[in-house]
């Protein structure tokens, strides 16, 4: 089987069911429940991702796209297509062109990407642009084997972010919100994955939520983090999110091979108190930087966004692993990471900060 292509016939019958599923729950909260059922056709077309046909009553979507992206990006693709239903069907605006006025005035309203692709870009703007390679240019100085310069490197870092969104507001600069999806879909979220959450949620000046995906070569669902943001914040939490990640998983390998460690049975503890000491860093520095006056409120457009995407959020608590000597470890290892990023790791033309030393 081409894992790019194709599909057994139980994994597509289960692809049609979870896109039928999607397209009911998206009904429901996005379109108030205006639409009628359509037929819903996996295709071999590359020519388009998805494609509304009015005649049939049919919403395609290109298989070779859902196997070759993430769930989400297909769900965009979904919206996009009903929002083409919902013009002809709901407003009978038979006459308008295929993204005319209704069309986009209907995706605005409703938090979808009206452009032909269905799924938002991530190019950066030149300011943007430019404020991620400063980033990227402290962050690399951070490497320094100096102690101190390291932490004042990784602290600068953090004031020129704060800095930026503080002025942002100031001028009422406007944003272009988007959103990415982090790390790869996993059954069960793990505290550590939780933890990183987080993070970027309290001191990265983006809006985290965990969200369910389908893994169509599996036939299972799952969940993944979506994060929303300014376009150059996104790129920063991405960043971040990989550079925990590496920098936990390495933590445990060190402390295994320092306490003649085997097993992993102590891992996932391990790598949540690695993430909680960070977070404890990152929270003295916060402290700091309110002594400075440098003090940021949450952006309220930025969580309108988010809500327009997810009009139903529920909030979950949970129990977090027992405090073991595992995590206590961990905890202190945390508290000592320097964010920081290899120096010859350059910001890409996509702005990409995750590149890995040479």
């Amino acid at each position: 089987m081409n894992r790019e292509t194709d599909l057994t016939s139980e994994l597509e019958a289960s692809l049609v069911r979870e896109l039928l599923e999607a397209w009911r729950q998206l009904n429901d909260s996005h379109f108030g429940g205006a639409l009628r059922p359509p037929a819903l056709e996996i295709v071999t077309t590359r020519v388009n991702l998805g494609r509304w046909m009015r005649e049939t009553r049919t919403i395609e979507i290109s298989r070779g796209f859902v196997l070759q992206n993430h769930w989400g990006s297909v769900l965009e693709v979904l919206k996009h297509e009903m929002a083409h239903q919902y013009v002809h069907e709901v407003l009978r605006e038979d006459g308008d062109a295929p993204h005319g006025r209704a069309f986009r005035d209907t995706c605005t309203r409703l938090g979808i990407d009206a452009r032909s692709s269905g799924v938002p870009e991530s190019a950066l703007e030149h300011a943007q642009q430019k404020l991620v390679e400063r980033i990227a240019k402290l962050l690399a100085l951070a490497e320094s084997p100096n102690r101190h310069e390291a932490e004042a490197a990784m602290a600068a870092a953090q004031r020129l972010m704060l800095r930026h969104q503080i002025d942002s507001a100031t001028t009422q600069a406007s944003h272009d919100y988007s959103f990415v999806h982090l790390g790869r879909p996993t059954g069960r979220v793990l505290e550590h994955d939780r933890l990183v959450a987080m993070i970027l949620g309290k001191y990265f000046f983006v809006d985290v939520i965990w969200i369910p995906v389908y893994r169509p070569l599996e036939g299972k669902r799952g969940s993944v983090l979506e994060v929303c943001g300014a376009r150059a914040n996104l790129e920063i939490a991405e960043y971040v999110h990989g550079f925990l990640h590496d920098r936990a998983e390495r933590l445990w390998e060190e402390h295994k091979r320092a306490h003649a460690i085997r097993s992993n049975r102590d891992r996932r503890t391990f790598l949540a108190g690695v993430m909680a000491g960070f977070a404890e860093k990152l929270a003295r520095q916060e402290t700091v930087n309110r002594c400075d006056g440098l003090v940021w409120v949450k952006d309220a457009n930025l969580s309108a966004f988010l809500h327009v995407r997810h009009p139903r959020i529920r909030h979950v608590r949970h129990m977090g692993p027992r405090r073991t000597d595992a995590w206590a470890k961990g905890r202190e290892a945390g508290r000592d990471i320097v964010l920081n990023r290899p120096i010859r790791a350059a910001a890409t033309a996509n702005g990409r900060m995750l590149s890995s030393k040479a």
